[in-house]
């Protein structure tokens, strides 16, 4: 399956990751398989493409498709705060709130359908939590990045080294456990891939498209 802008050639995973190593160290998230949210999640999913080619418009189209199902359910939920209650939500960030694979500069540019939905949240008091598969040695530069990219970053959770020898899905789960234990309530957990959500500690869960893993 390839996924290209329209007007220029792909840029793989591992092209991405093999020179953000050398410039800015950006890898590619494991992929590894996880089991569903529990019942009080609720995961909305984008149609996978059944075409050989998806382009960038057609990944933000899914990727709009998503995210305009989950801002109601965030005003909503923001607008009925209960009390003394500290709102949060957890995103991860390749493909999810950055154009990791289609991003072909650094700073990388906010994925647009998500970073709208981020503004409306941290415009509210909601506190925005990034967690990664991403190592450690990259934290200051995803850190700029995402500020750079209009998001507020109120936690950002990245891999040390003996987080890499560990299940990413168990490893993000512990991470959302660690923000609970801060105080927060996670509204909403937004990923791209079955790793990002699964394990509950969130109150809904929202997947972009990642076609079968073709995204990191």
């Amino acid at each position: 399956m390839t996924l290209r802008r329209p007007w220029t050639r792909r840029i793989t995973v591992g092209t991405v990751s093999a020179a953000a190593l050398v410039a800015l160290a950006v890898p590619a998230e494991a992929a590894t398989t996880a089991t569903a949210t529990s019942t009080s999640t609720a995961t909305t999913t984008a149609a996978k493409a059944s075409s050989a080619d998806v382009d960038y418009d057609t990944w933000q189209k899914d990727c709009r498709a998503v995210m305009d199902q989950a801002l109601p359910y965030l005003k909503q939920r923001i607008a009925n705060t209960r009390p003394g209650e500290k709102q949060a939500i957890v995103f991860d960030i390749d493909n999810t709130t950055l154009e990791t694979d289609f991003g072909f500069s650094y700073p990388q540019p906010a994925n647009g359908p998500v970073l709208e939905a981020a503004k409306y949240a941290q415009e509210h008091g909601v506190a925005l939590f990034f967690v990664t598969a991403r190592p450690g040695i990259i934290y200051s530069v995803t850190d700029y990045n995402l500020k750079h990219a209009g998001y507020q970053v109120s936690g950002l959770y990245v891999r040390n080294f003996l987080d890499l020898f560990k299940n990413v899905a168990e490893y993000k789960t512990a991470q959302r456990v660690a923000i609970e234990n801060k105080g927060y309530t996670i509204i909403a957990n937004i990923g791209n891939s079955a790793t990002d959500l699964s394990g509950g500690h969130a109150e809904k869960t929202y997947k972009l498209p990642d076609y079968d893993g073709q995204l990191s």
